[in-house]
């Protein structure tokens, strides 16, 4: 396996599984209804923001990875679409592991000696820092997500 393959393999088991922590965005994403994923608890984000801001960033890498400008703003990162059914969250949560897979699929793509340059701008470092970035950023999410369900379990 090359560290492009290698990359790919460990941003997709943040999705899906089989990591290291043997916890998975797709499985807590899955276990939560519409109402609970939309409900505000306290000042924390709501579960819908949080896996809509995470996808936000990988839709910017899949730009990026396409050859498009980098174009993101972190404040448009928290707005998802509207979900008032079940339907709705579903869509929502399958569009957002099938631009996963597709970052996966780029990733894998990636000549290895692409990994080594700057990823759009210096300040942004080079394009293995900001791959490994995305998947600390799923994870650090998760937990956010894994926490917040646990919170309104309570309610």
């Amino acid at each position: 396996m090359n560290l492009p393959q290698h990359l790919a393999r460990h941003f997709r088991e943040a999705y899906f599984g089989k990591n290291w922590t043997w916890v998975h965005l797709k499985e807590h994403l899955d276990t939560v209804t519409w109402q609970q994923a939309t409900l505000k608890f306290q000042s924390l984000n709501t579960i819908a923001a949080l896996a809509n801001h995470i996808n936000y960033y990988v839709l910017s890498q899949i730009k990026v990875l396409e050859g498009k400008p980098l174009d993101s703003k972190d404040e448009y990162s928290w707005d998802h679409p509207p979900i008032h059914s079940r339907e709705d969250w579903d869509n929502f949560c399958n569009q957002i592991y099938k631009d996963a897979e597709y970052l996966g699929s780029l990733i894998e793509a990636l000549p290895e000696e692409r990994l080594w340059e700057i990823f759009v701008d210096q300040k942004y470092g080079t394009y293995i820092r900001n791959i490994q970035g995305m998947t600390e950023h799923v994870f650090y999410h998760l937990g956010q997500i894994v926490i917040i369900k646990k919170l309104l379990i309570t309610i």
